[in-house]
């Protein structure tokens, strides 16, 4: 089992995607950034390798205007070497990718302009994998697009129009479930019709089931049938409901347990699980160290990241979890989790903030000029009076954690989250 997460990470310096505005996407300009985002996205293929994350989603953004103004510019040729490694790496780390198109690809629409650009971006998508030399297992994930009055007619449409579809597309494509108009069942009967894999979305089935009723966990072994040896495992998308948001929104984080739950009754051996959550990258270790009977050193590790940032919503649980570390023979993922989750519901007092503040300022009492020092002794008492916010203090802790280059801070979640 895989588990991965989706375009961008939380604490990674220099993995940010960079764009622009239309009116100066021109042709130099784009190759430059087009340089920037690969070399991005190969310091989160570091991160992924060193963390044994194996499952990663590419954001569409990698190329600026990939599928429009930036077509024709040959990124693909310039930066051939660059491409050509990044996938090696992938392959050799055994990284499986994809990419998954926004909501204004519709392949299904009435409306044959709108279908032509649905297609100009598929073309891009499947010219980022093939340019990094991936097999036909990392694929490109779209929903089946809009109703428009008529399901019937608009599901022929997206058949037809998936028949005319390029090979180099056609063999990517995999095909979900939506949270308001195409339920698992819909999908499954194009599935049927087409021969194209199917992605179960477990928040968006909960939101949008059909009729028949069944659970998850049939869904997703009928799903397991559309997927051939060529298209490597069958791949899901896990999510968990926000509770205090609209139906289908991701939480920010994965709590635990409901996901080990989730996990003992799939189905399924070998199956890849990408996970849709606001956290990230926190998420997939966080589920990762716990279906994986890793070493402390690496609980340790991760416990580095969140330290400050439980400090200051919980001394009380930031000193069992030290406690619970203590004993390095024993690996107690879940116990750590859990007792981070239960801080996280946690607010933020002004004492806890001001008392995890000083412990990050001890990183720059050395270093720091009087001026800062000065700074940072009036922000703390403004924070106490309850003059500011903490986020006014952590912002500056933050730009003096960029300009005397703090990795231990800038990599950790204190700043993030």
């Amino acid at each position: 089992m895989r588990i991965g997460f989706a375009c961008l990470a939380i604490a990674v310096p220099g993995s940010k995607m960079s764009s622009c505005r239309l009116k100066n996407a021109k042709p130099e300009r784009l190759l430059s950034l087009v340089e920037t985002n690969l070399n991005a996205l190969d310091t989160l293929l570091s991160y992924n390798i060193k963390n044994k994350i194996h499952l990663f989603r590419i954001s569409s953004d990698l190329i600026p205007f990939g599928s429009s103004i930036a077509a024709n510019i040959g990124w693909e040729k310039t930066y051939s070497d660059k491409l050509t490694a990044i996938g090696q790496r992938m392959l050799d780390s055994g990284i499986r990718v994809s990419m998954h198109p926004g909501q204004y690809t519709v392949l299904n629409s009435p409306d044959p302009a709108i279908v032509e650009r649905a297609i100009d971006d598929l073309q891009y998508h499947a010219k980022v994998l093939d340019s990094f030399g991936l097999g036909p297992e990392h694929k490109i994930i779209l929903h089946l697009g809009g109703v428009y009055g008529n399901k019937a007619q608009a599901t022929k449409r997206f058949i037809s129009h998936y028949n005319e579809l390029n090979p180099a597309i056609k063999k990517r494509l995999v095909i979900e479930n939506d949270d308001r108009m195409y339920t698992i069942e819909d999908v499954l009967c194009v599935s049927s019709a087409t021969e194209i894999p199917v992605v179960f979305d477990n928040l968006h089935h909960a939101v949008n089931p059909p009729n028949k009723k069944t659970d998850d966990g049939d869904w997703i072994k009928l799903c397991s049938q559309t997927w051939g040896i060529s298209d490597g495992p069958q791949k899901i998308h896990y999510s968990q409901q926000d509770q205090n948001k609209n139906p289908g929104a991701h939480s920010e984080s994965i709590r635990i347990s409901s996901f080990l739950e989730f996990c003992r009754r799939q189905p399924v051996d070998h199956i890849d699980i990408m996970l849709e959550v606001k956290d990230k990258n926190l998420s997939a270790l966080k589920c990762i160290n716990c279906i994986s009977k890793r070493d402390i050193f690496e609980l340790e590790n991760e416990w580095a990241h969140y330290k400050y940032a439980i400090l200051e919503r919980s001394p009380v649980d930031y000193q069992k979890i030290r406690k619970l570390l203590n004993n390095k023979s024993a690996y107690p993922a879940l116990e750590m989790y859990q007792l981070i989750e239960t801080s996280f519901d946690l607010p933020v007092s002004s004492g806890n903030a001001i008392n995890a503040a000083q412990h990050v300022w001890g990183y720059f009492k050395k270093i720091s000029s009087e001026a800062e020092a000065d700074r940072f002794r009036v922000l703390v008492e403004n924070l106490y009076l309850g003059k500011i916010k903490i986020e006014t203090l952590k912002r500056f802790l933050y730009r003096l954690a960029v300009k005397y280059q703090i990795d231990y801070l800038l990599t950790g979640y204190y700043f993030y989250i």
